[in-house]
């Protein structure tokens, strides 16, 4: 779980740090402005903008209930989030593995890449897909409603 906030911590850390630099030498307004960019950077980072994680097992038996794709993702993934910002409020229908999280999930990633853990996957009917484009997802979503 803390391997998913190193990258939002180190960058609210950085950026507290260049703002003190800032107010030392006399410019609070920029480093207001700065540490707001860098603040929002982590938030974007973090993984407080995609659905709950829930377990990869727990995933695929919901999918084959549901028929909804899941997407193994992890924290800090510009794809992952590229994803999740384009399905906008159709992502919560989708199944999020976090693989940082959940060892069968990385698993499972890796046995559709050829060993790389390359993010994000989605799996949908079984069939694994790597970084799809996300109107492809959206369009999963319709099928399976």
């Amino acid at each position: 779980m803390t391997r998913a906030w190193i990258l939002p911590m180190l960058m609210v850390l950085c950026g507290s740090a260049l703002a003190a630099g800032l107010i030392a030498d006399g410019s609070p307004g920029a480093a207001a402005a700065l540490l707001l960019v860098f603040v929002l950077l982590a938030g974007v980072n973090s993984p407080l903008i995609f659905p709950r994680s829930i377990g990869a097992l727990e995933a695929q038996r919901r999918s084959a209930a549901d028929g909804r794709p899941v997407v193994f993702w992890r924290p800090g993934c510009k794809y992952c989030m590229q994803l999740r910002i384009r399905l906008g409020r159709s992502a919560r229908q989708v199944h999020w593995v976090d693989i940082w999280r959940d060892p069968a999930g990385a698993a499972a990633v890796r046995a559709a890449n050829d060993g790389n853990e390359t993010v994000p996957t989605v799996i949908v009917a079984d069939q694994p897909h790597t970084n799809p484009d996300p109107a492809w997802v959206r369009k999963q979503l319709s099928r399976s409603a």
